[in-house]
């Protein structure tokens, strides 16, 4: 491991808004926090919102700026990535974020029953061999409603048609409620935007992480979805066949062979 990163993670380790959890300690210890993130933490009782596999945290600290009656939390367990987050956050003196460490497989065995009340996807890997390891896929639902409210929010930002489509298919597979869906946020004259009002536009544009500048870059339309995730629905895989994503490369976090422009 490079001293860059070692002093990184040595950061990490002081920084009051980072906790630290990985699978071995939660295995033999539990986890202190579970049911306590209101008091033992943010010392209020805000709605707490979790952004799953949040990279360098632009979405967790973009969203808790503009929403300070929220309590929102970044996970994801590439501490190196998380640091640049957890550092601006801690500078600019933001008390309602948090960055958890921790395995997202975990997830469930952090927070308790109704602990969180939405769930932010921010371009997140869809995963197009596998669909249990989709984050959307009724494996990681099933974790999510074991903290998550009823009928708690489920943000997906994509820039993936395949995970569009197939949470798509999912939500409809499912019945799950849906307040919004739309394959292209960024087009001027996109219908939705005129009929769903509670909706709020401008932050959903404007925050923008690095993974969605570049695929702006390249063309590639963003997709957002918002559906509900009821407590008493039993959950089915969607059986449908769905087209990769032409642009992507399988096994590599470099999804096309064309160039960013400077």
């Amino acid at each position: 491991m490079g001293k860059g990163k070692l002093a990184k993670f040595a950061e990490m380790a002081e920084n009051p808004l980072v906790v630290e959890c990985p699978f071995w300690q939660l295995q033999k210890e539990g986890f202190s926090l579970k049911g306590k993130w209101h008091e033992d933490f943010f010392g209020n009782d805000k709605p707490i919102v979790l952004e799953l596999g949040c990279g360098r945290g632009e979405y967790t600290i973009g969203l808790a700026r503009k929403y300070p009656q929220k309590n929102f939390i970044g996970v994801d367990i590439k501490g190196s990535r998380m640091w640049h987050g957890a550092k601006e956050a801690l500078e600019d003196g933001l008390k309602n974020v948090a960055f958890l460490r921790t395995n997202i497989e975990c997830i469930h065995e952090l927070f308790a029953q109704n602990e969180v009340s939405e769930i932010w996807l921010t371009f997140s890997d869809p995963q197009m061999k596998k669909a249990t390891k989709r984050l959307t896929s009724t494996y990681f639902l099933e974790r999510y409603r074991k903290f998550l409210v009823d009928n708690g929010r489920i943000h997906v930002k994509t820039d993936s048609n395949f995970l569009a489509t197939y949470t798509k298919c999912l939500i409809d597979r499912n019945g799950l409620p849906i307040d919004f869906i739309d394959f292209d946020i960024y087009a001027p004259d996109s219908f939705y935007w005129g009929h769903h009002l509670n909706v709020d536009r401008n932050t959903l544009c404007t925050i923008q992480t690095y993974y969605e500048r570049m695929w702006l870059e390249r063309g590639i339309p963003i997709k957002y979805l918002l559906f509900r995730l009821p407590h008493d629905k039993k959950l089915v895989e969607p059986d449908v066949e769905i087209p990769v994503d032409d642009y992507r490369s399988y096994g590599h976090e470099v999804r096309s062979t064309r160039t960013v422009s400077k």
